[in-house]
This record gives C-alpha cells, sequence and structure tokens, in this order.
C-alpha cells in the first residue's frame, strides 16, 4: 500500500488533531471525573449530564452549537477574536475543538472509573496519618489512578481520530486545513474513481483505531493489576 503526498498529510494533520485535543482535555477531564467519582454538590447530576451529551446528541448537533458559542458572531469566539486575534470557525483549531468537545465523555468516563476504583481507605489512612486532603488526592489517587488516566487519554484519541459529524459543521471540510482521515474518506466517496484512496486511508484508519483500543485494553488491565498491589 503506497499513500499519496495529500494522503500523509491527511493523516498527519488528523493525528495532529487528535493529539492537541486529547492533551487539551485530558485536565479538564481529570477535574471533573474525580468530582463526579468524590465529590456531592448541587448540581452534580446536570454536570454528569452535560458531560454526556455529546453521546446522545447528533453531533451535527454539536457542531451547529459550536458554531453559536464559537463563531465569529458567538459570544466566545466574537470575544476570542475581538481580544486575542483566534479564529476557530473553519480552521484546524476548530477541528480540535470539536474533537475535543466529542472526546469528552469518553476520557471522563474512562477515567472516574479508574478514580473510583482507588480504595477510599487508603485516601483516609493517608489524612489520618496527617496528610492533607490535596497531598492525599496528589500522592494517592493520581498515582492510582494512572492507568486509567492514560486509557481515558487513548480512548480520546481514538475518538478524536474518528471524529466526522461536529467538525465538518464546525469546521468544515478544507483541504489541507481542516480535512482529518474520516473527511477525506467521505470526499474520496463523493468522487469519480476515488475508491483507491478510501482503502488506503480506511485501512490506516482501522489499523490506527485497532492500535489504541488495544493500547486502552492493556492499561486498564494494568490498572486493575497495580490496584490489586497496593492493597
Amino acid at each position: 500500500m503506497s499513500l499519496t503526498a495529500a494522503e500523509w498529510a491527511v493523516i498527519g494533520l488528523s493525528l495532529r488533531v487528535s493529539l492537541v485535543a486529547t492533551a487539551l482535555i485530558l485536565p479538564p477531564s481529570w477535574v471533573i471525573a474525580w468530582l463526579l467519582a468524590r465529590r456531592r454538590f448541587p448540581g452534580r447530576a446536570l454536570l454528569d449530564a452535560a458531560v454526556h451529551l455529546p453521546l446522545v446528541l447528533p453531533p451535527v448537533v454539536t457542531g451547529w452549537l459550536l458554531l453559536l458559542l464559537f463563531g465569529r458572531a458567538g459570544p466566545v469566539g466574537g470575544w476570542l477574536e475581538a481580544q486575542f486575534g483566534i479564529t476557530l470557525v473553519f480552521r484546524w483549531t476548530g477541528a480540535v475543538l470539536a474533537a475535543g468537545i466529542m472526546a469528552l465523555p469518553l476520557t471522563v468516563r474512562a477515567m472516574r472509573l479508574s478514580i473510583e476504583a482507588v480504595d477510599r481507605r487508603l485516601v483516609e489512612a493517608a489524612q489520618t496519618l496527617g496528610a492533607s486532603r490535596v497531598r492525599a488526592l496528589l500522592t494517592i489517587t493520581l498515582p492510582l489512578s494512572t492507568s486509567g488516566i492514560a486509557a481515558g487519554a487513548t480512548l480520546g484519541f481514538a475518538r478524536s481520530l474518528g471524529e466526522f459529524g461536529a467538525t465538518i459543521t464546525f469546521a468544515s471540510n478544507i483541504a489541507g486545513e481542516t480535512r482529518t482521515l474520516p473527511l477525506a474518506i467521505y470526499t474520496g466517496l463523493q468522487l469519480p474513481g476515488g475508491e483507491g484512496g478510501v482503502a488506503r486511508l480506511a485501512i490506516v484508519s482501522i489499523l490506527l483505531s485497532l492500535g489504541a483500543l488495544v493500547l486502552s485494553e492493556w492499561l486498564v488491565r494494568r490498572a486493575g493489576e497495580g490496584r490489586a498491589h497496593a492493597l
């Protein structure tokens, strides 16, 4: 299988968008996951529902909402452009935003499960010995959930790599700027004689997604073994 220069460019852009989106959502995902796993507060159910909303909403609706908020006439997008000269719509950064929003639920879910699996007795024992809540969080909960965090990041990366609906609605399908793997495959399907390129890019997508899922499963198993050793 020999890829063309344009196809390599699509793969490179897809990896860049997915990696940046995954890196950006990691900190807020962990904070949200910890809040949902460990804290009880007013609005918790609403936060839980809002985080998981992209899983059940049609992706086109998510993209449309992003247009309303982050478009040049939107309250956030207009402010970003006026204050910092940052434009997200129809840019690769907009594809990052769309991919990150769609990947957030899976990332939070994986992290939340790993945090919930950390034995509370270890945290309580540390606090009994004088550790502050923050220190117990950083020295016990965070290290014991690291593999779960990595699994969430891997799932988020795989989800970002396959993002289509919100991206094409918010960032459009611009060659060299926002045309990631799913959009390039969609474009190839519309072109006469594009079957060869579609097949090559589909194989690359399958290999990348399969690799991410295998890595995620390995990390989940490793997290379970780590918790068993800690106990």
